[in-house]
C-alpha cells in the first residue's frame, strides 16, 4: 500500500520537511508496512529552495544583501546538481524581514533580490529559478532591477529611490546598462497567485495592506503600478498591465518578465514537476496534502491546490491536513471529495496545536490511517 505525502510548511510552526515526517510517523504506526513516501512542497515561497535541494541536490551559498528596508540581511541560495540555480526573493525581501511597526511599502525594496540573481549568475550558470512568494514590498521589482543594472530615471535624469512610492516618478527606463549575462539566461520564476498588476485583484489592493499600507497607501501604489505599466510599454515595447501573476510579490512578477525576459510558472507545479509527483500519485493509495491555513486563496495557485488537483485526476483519495480552517476553504470540496483535517479540530485548542504542530500532524496520520482501513 503506497501512500503519498506531499504538504506545504505550516507557515511560523514547521517546515514542509517535518511536516511530512510527523503525518508519516503516525501512519506507519498504525500501517507498519505501509509503503510511505514523502514528498515536501514549495509553491514559490519560503522552502522553495530547500524543496529542490531535497529532489535535485546541489550545494548552499550563503550570502549577505541588502534587505527591504536598505539594511545588511544574511540570505542564502543554491546552486543544483543540474547546474541551475535556486533563488527565493523571501529571503533578501521577506515580510519576515521587516517588524510589523516598520512595514511600509512605499519604502521597501526588491534591490536585495537583484543582488541575489547577480551572485546566481556569477556562479555561470545559465538557468535560474526565482520563487517570490512572501514579498516585503510592492516595488514593481524596480529595486531588483536596479541592482542587475536597469536605469529607472526621473524627469531631471536623476534615479529614483527606494520603494513602490518612487514609482510614480519615473520618467524613463534605460535598460542600456542591464547586466549582459540576463540574455543568455533563462528565468523561470515561481508564483504562488495568478494576480495582475493593477487592478482590484491587483499587487496594492490585494498584498499590500498585509505589507503595512493604509487605504492611502493603497491608492498611491495602485497609480504608481499603472504609470510604471505605462513606462513599460512605452520605452520597452512590453505590455505588463494584464499579466496573469504580474502582480506576485507586488509586481516582481511582471518587472522579471518585463526586463529579464522571464517565464512565469505555477510554483507548485514547477516544484511537483521535478519531484515526478504525477507518476508518484498515480500509483498511490492514498495521497495526503496539507499547509497552516486552508482558506479560499489556499485554491489559488498554492501547493494543496495543485497536489488535490494531481490525486483526483488520478481518480486516487485525497486528504488536505491543515492548521486550522480560514474563510473560504470550503471551494476545496467543490469539484470532487476530499477529506479535510484540522489541527485545531484535534488539538484541544489552536494555541496548543502551534505550540506542539508535530505531535497533532502525527495524530491526524494515525486517523488517516486507520479511515484507510476501514
Amino acid at each position: 500500500m503506497k501512500i503519498v505525502i506531499a504538504p506545504d510548511k505550516f507557515k511560523g510552526t514547521l517546515d514542509a520537511t517535518s511536516v511530512a515526517h510527523a503525518l508519516a510517523a503516525g501512519i506507519a504506526s498504525v500501517i507498519p508496512h505501509a509503503d510511505i513516501l514523502t514528498a515536501p512542497m514549495a509553491d514559490g515561497g519560503e522552502g522553495t529552495v530547500d524543496a529542490l535541494l531535497a529532489v535535485v541536490g546541489g550545494v548552499r551559498h550563503n550570502v549577505v544583501v541588502t534587505g527591504p528596508l536598505g539594511e545588511p540581511v544574511k540570505a542564502g541560495f543554491a546552486v543544483l546538481s543540474d547546474s541551475s540555480a535556486a533563488i527565493e526573493m523571501a529571503q533578501a525581501s521577506g515580510l519576515v524581514l521587516v517588524p510589523p511597526d516598520k512595514r511600509d511599502p512605499l519604502i521597501t525594496t526588491t534591490y536585495g533580490t537583484g543582488e541575489l540573481i547577480d551572485m546566481a549568475l556569477d556562479t555561470g550558470t545559465k538557468r535560474i529559478v526565482i520563487g517570490i512568494g512572501g514579498s516585503a514590498t510592492v516595488d514593481a521589482g524596480v529595486g531588483c532591477a536596479q541592482a542587475l543594472g536597469v536605469k529607472l530615471l526621473k524627469a531631471d535624469g536623476s534615479p529614483i529611490g527606494f520603494g513602490g512610492g518612487e514609482l510614480i516618478k519615473i520618467s524613463a527606463i534605460d535598460v542600456s546598462a542591464l547586466d549582459p549575462r540576463v540574455w543568455g539566461t533563462e528565468f523561470l520564476v515561481a508564483v504562488d497567485v495568478d494576480n495582475p498588476l493593477y487592478g482590484p485583484l491587483g499587487a496594492a489592493h490585494a498584498f499590500a495592506p498585509q505589507k503595512g499600507a493604509d487605504a492611502q497607501t493603497v491608492f498611491a501604489l495602485e497609480q504608481g503600478a499603472i504609470h510604471f505599466a505605462h513606462i513599460v510599454k512605452r520605452d520597452l515595447d512590453i505590455d505588463v498591465s494584464e499579466l496573469p501573476g504580474g502582480g506576485a510579490a507586488g509586481g516582481l512578477g511582471a518587472s522579471l518578465v518585463a526586463l529579464l525576459g522571464a517565464r512565469l510558472v505555477p510554483g507548485a507545479q514547477l516544484i511537483g514537476e521535478s519531484l515526478k509527483l504525477t507518476e508518484k500519485v498515480e500509483e498511490a493509495a492514498l495521497v495526503i496534502t496539507g499547509e497552516g491555513q486552508l482558506d479560499g486563496q489556499s485554491a489559488h495557485g498554492k501547493a494543496p491546490a495543485y497536489v488535490v488537483q494531481l490525486a483526483r485526476e488520478a481518480g486516487v483519495p485525497v486528504a488536505v491536513v491543515v492548521g486550522r480552517l480560514g474563510s473560504g476553504y470550503e471551494v476545496f470540496q467543490r469539484n470532487g471529495p476530499v477529506r479535510i483535517v484540522a489541527l485545531a479540530d484535534i488539538a484541544p485548542s489552536l494555541d496548543a496545536a502551534m505550540h506542539d504542530p508535530a505531535r497533532y500532524l502525527e495524530q491526524a496520520g494515525k486517523e488517516l490511517a486507520a479511515a484507510l482501513l476501514a
